[in-house]
């Protein structure tokens, strides 16, 4: 999909404000690529990352990872190691509702990211969680299939793809 400098969620704003939503301003950039889309494919699991890890070692296609961790903040479901990995599997970006670690190395990997915090423990790995599945945070619907869109301004979600029309 596209990054950096092709991306401009304002402008995106602006030319399909009537089909974007705009989510809640919660998440902080932590990848080496400030600027990412692609379609979505999702993951709900809480302080668990093992699904995550699973997601990561397929084919990316130019996908965007969105994972619901619950909101929480006391464990990262991403690390150095599996962002590694997604970008070198051809993921575009991975937004994580909850927290991120290693982000000295994240701000390296070539690889859109973001995220609500950041924090140093890892998350437990029992292979609980959920492929698939429409969620809902930050105030929008994060539906597989559909696109997400995220820079230094914000993140958004279509239903299409905003470049190809598709």
């Amino acid at each position: 999909m596209r990054k950096t400098a092709t991306i401009c969620t304002p402008d995106l704003c602006d030319q399909h404000a009537e089909t974007v939503r705009v989510a809640d301003p919660i998440f902080r950039g932590f990848g080496g690529v400030s600027a990412f889309g692609g379609q979505i494919v999702t993951i709900k699991c809480f302080e668990d990352n093992s699904l995550v890890a699973e997601k990561v070692d397929e084919p990316g296609n130019s996908w965007v990872l969105v994972v619901d961790g619950g909101g929480s903040l006391r464990c990262a479901l991403l690390g150095d190691n599996l962002a590694a990995k997604a970008a070198a599997n051809g993921w575009t970006g991975v937004v994580v509702y909850g927290c991120v670690r290693d982000v000295g190395v994240l701000a390296e990997v070539e690889l859109g990211i973001q995220a609500l915090a950041a924090h140093p423990m890892k998350s437990v790995k029992r292979g609980v969680g959920e492929y698939d599945r429409v969620l809902d945070f930050a105030g929008v619907s994060f539906i597989p299939g559909h696109y997400v869109y995220a820079d230094a301004n914000g993140l958004l979600v279509s239903p299409t793809d905003l470049f190809t029309g598709s």
